[in-house]
């Protein structure tokens, strides 16, 4: 049962490029199929979230994450009448965009691109990717997705105006997306903050009273556990600890979107509001932020993972300025692309699609790989 608010496949804006109806699979259905067949969808499992390969195999990459993501995300919509097959397919491709390296290399990508007087950003690379970049119908370039996909792959966490993107004019940016998109952001930060949380205990750069001290929501939930676990290992009464902190933060989310959203009674309603009605309660976006602090002052900013970062960037930066100079030593399709479109521009949609290993590959064949 949708609410009155959820977006209705039916009534959906439809295709760039029109297509015969499935026999069984609505349009949001397959526009998360044909996320999940993609080549870019794939690449994702070789690219780093936060920890590289060097740490454990066990740990997130992309894909991975992005799989939680959108667990956490159909459990919330469900709960709320939203449509699960539209969220799905947004939460799939939410970072289909990202370059390797992270969040290091999103960051030198931009800088190196700035330098040529562009810049790189994730969301309207993804929105290129299922424009154009995908080959996989005779009939059209691109995934031909449904606009909603489309509107929620810009809109889902940056608000984008008219005058400075004007290209992106077709996609409403001066009103809200609806609430499956404005979902997304919320979901993929309680997806990131529990998950990095474990991944740095299990990599033992975060110890477990280091955790405690600097996560006042997560201390809260072990207190509980240790009551009911006193005997139990530390690496249990942790894994406890933050399945209720996990469930905290979407069951926060849950309880205050629906306080926030039972007077609005269409899609056109949600879209009209000043603001997004998809939030957390004071309570739990305090915890939400404590925790996101702590990430970024004891984890993502550590000096355990300084050098990887600096590897990173590096690699990017001279790489980029290598191919920028030699178009020419670039694959042939973007050598022909870089003859009448800004080089900056083919080097940069050439290296945000590759994997870690492929553009380290590159970098020792072009650069010489890495020097003390």
């Amino acid at each position: 049962m949708l609410a009155d608010y959820a977006v209705r496949v039916e009534q959906s804006r439809g295709r760039r490029y029109p297509e015969t109806p499935h026999p069984y699979r609505d349009d949001f259905q397959r526009d998360r199929d044909r996320v999940v067949h993609s080549r870019a969808f794939r690449r994702l499992e070789a690219k780093t979230q936060v920890f590289t390969r060097r740490y454990s195999d066990h740990f997130r990459n992309r894909l991975t994450h992005t799989i939680e993501v959108a667990q956490i995300a159909r459990t919330i919509a469900a709960q709320l009448g939203l449509n699960t097959d539209l969220v799905e397919a947004l939460a799939l491709v939410h970072d289909i965009g990202h370059p390797p390296f992270g969040h290091a290399g999103e960051r030198a990508l931009d800088v190196a691109m700035r330098e040529q007087g562009l810049f790189f950003d994730h969301n309207l690379h993804a929105l290129r990717i299922v424009e154009d970049f995908e080959m996989r119908y005779a009939a059209f370039r691109g995934l031909n997705l449904t606009f909603e996909v489309r509107e929620g792959i810009i809109k889902h966490s940056h608000d984008y105006s008219a005058e400075e993107y004007p290209e992106l004019e077709e996609y409403l940016l001066d009103q809200q997306p609806p609430l499956e998109a404005q979902l997304i952001d919320l979901a993929d930060e309680i997806a990131y903050n529990s998950a990095d949380l474990d991944d740095g205990f299990e990599a033992h750069l975060l110890t477990l009273p280091q955790i405690r001290a600097g996560v006042p929501g997560f201390e809260r939930c072990f207190a509980e556990v240790e009551r009911l676990y006193s005997e139990a290992p530390d690496k249990l009464k942790f894994n406890e600890a933050l399945k209720r902190f996990l469930d905290r933060m979407v069951s926060g989310l849950v309880q205050s979107t629906r306080t926030r959203v039972q007077r609005i009674g269409s899609v056109e309603e949600v879209r009209r509001q000043g603001e997004r009605l998809v939030t957390f309660g004071p309570e739990v976006d305090a915890e939400r932020r404590e925790c996101k602090e702590f990430l970024y002052k004891s984890l993502y900013f550590s000096a355990t993972l300084e050098p990887e970062k600096v590897e990173a960037e590096r690699v990017i930066s001279e790489l980029f300025a290598h191919w920028v100079r030699r178009p020419g030593d670039l694959p042939g399709g973007y050598s022909e692309k870089a003859k009448t479109e800004p080089v900056a521009r083919v080097v940069c949609d050439y290296m945000a699609g590759m994997t870690d290993h492929y553009i380290l590959e590159q970098y020792e064949k072009f650069c010489g790989g890495f020097r003390p």
